[in-house]
């Protein structure tokens, strides 16, 4: 028996108003990218990533989006979502586009890829921090961050070194 392959696309969904994410739905999100395929590719790639296409997770507060797909067709989905520029959900037309950060073999390398490009997000924010209480906010957010292989102590006494060598 031959298992059948699939590659996951880790996506950021990126939109002028934050507050328009929060009207995001997957049938949304998928429509979307469905009708991008097909608009782009047409029938053969409309056809070729219906058959085992879907959206496994969306986070409407980051705009965080998996999406599974037969992995012969990983280039024909990807290389139509820069052609989304606007989401229809819930009756409302909310303008975004789409940023591909992973393309991963199983949803668990997306996964971690996605603790290590979320730590380096707030590596980036703790220098631009305007007080005290925002660095500790960021602090905690990294080390609530879930790496393998490392423990929280050592973890923070090297955040307290880059803070201090910036």
């Amino acid at each position: 028996m031959v298992r059948v392959k699939s590659r996951y696309l880790l996506c950021e969904i990126n939109v002028s108003d934050r507050s328009n994410l929060l009207k995001l739905d997957d049938r949304a999100v998928a429509g979307a990218v469905r009708a991008a395929v097909a608009r782009i590719h047409g029938d053969y790639g409309a056809a070729l990533c219906s058959v085992r296409f879907c959206v496994k997770y969306l986070n409407a507060h980051t705009g965080t989006v998996f999406l599974r797909f037969p992995k012969g067709c990983y280039k024909l989905l990807w290389s139509a979502l820069p052609f989304i520029t606007s989401i229809e959900s819930r009756g409302q037309i909310i303008p975004c586009f789409f940023n591909c950060l992973h393309v991963g073999g199983t949803m668990r390398t997306c996964q971690k890829f996605l603790i290590r490009y979320n730590t380096q997000q707030l590596h980036q924010m703790l220098p631009k921090c305007k007080n005290e209480e925002e660095k500790r906010q960021i602090r905690e957010a990294i080390l609530s961050c879930t790496l393998t292989g490392r423990n929280d102590e050592t973890f923070e006494d090297e955040l307290m070194s880059e803070e201090d060598g910036e």
